[in-house]
């Protein structure tokens, strides 16, 4: 028989921008698919899945994505003129920038175990290799009568080894939109760390106690210069 579009439209929209799927991408842990540039986006604030709210990955949620192109193709058959219209306006966003058009990634065969190839698809997102330090926030509040501060909602944080105490500082005053005239004090173990230190220089210096689950601990207070 044949069958509406309607009644198929509730699983293959993406609850994010209520559009059908483009590049539909699934959470590994939870099976739930969204636009690939939903998702990515929604990732840079929450490491939960917006339809069930479990927990994707404590700091990297963007390595349990997966594409799934079956899927995205069974879309694009169902609605008409949907790839090329989405093809299209790609081509014209990158012309209107003076931009080369990307091709489309093609997956390439590897040997299986018995000698036939097969087709491998790597991860959505790759970290650079250049982040090479994930760090965790903590906050150990404020002094008593200095005023309500709130801690980051999202403490953990991947960056380049080189980045510094200061550079630390800087995020954590922008994301807080702290006053100037609030001092802020970032603390490893017992070590109260100078803006001048780098995360690897005091990884390699304070060594495992300062490392928790493979993250480097700094524990931040701020108070209000008198």
């Amino acid at each position: 028989r044949m069958i509406n579009l309607a009644e198929l439209t509730p699983y293959i929209l993406c609850s994010i921008c209520k559009g059908y799927f483009i590049d539909a991408t699934t959470i590994t842990e939870c099976l739930h698919t969204f636009c690939k540039s939903c998702i990515v986006r929604h990732f840079y604030y929450s490491n939960r899945c917006p339809k069930c709210n479990i927990v994707v990955h404590q700091t990297q949620p963007l390595y349990n994505i997966r594409l799934d192109r079956q899927l995205q193709d069974i879309v694009y058959k169902l609605v008409v003129n949907l790839e090329e219209r989405e093809k299209k306006q790609m081509h014209d966003f990158y012309k209107e920038r003076g931009l080369e058009v990307p091709k489309p990634a093609v997956p390439q065969p590897v040997r299986a175990s018995r000698g036939r190839p097969r087709k491998v698809l790597g991860s959505v997102f790759r970290i650079p290799p250049e982040l090479d330090i994930s760090i965790l926030l903590e906050f150990i509040g404020a002094n008593e009568g200095t005023g309500n501060f709130k801690p980051l909602e999202k403490k953990f944080v991947r960056v380049s080894g080189e980045a510094t105490i200061g550079h630390v500082e800087k995020f954590l005053r922008r994301k807080m939109d702290l006053d100037p005239a609030c001092q802020v004090d970032i603390i490893c173990g017992d070590h109260l760390l100078e803006h001048y230190q780098t995360l690897r220089e005091i990884r390699q210096v304070i060594g495992d106690s300062a490392v928790q689950d493979g993250l480097l601990v700094l524990h931040y207070g701020v108070v209000v210069a008198p």
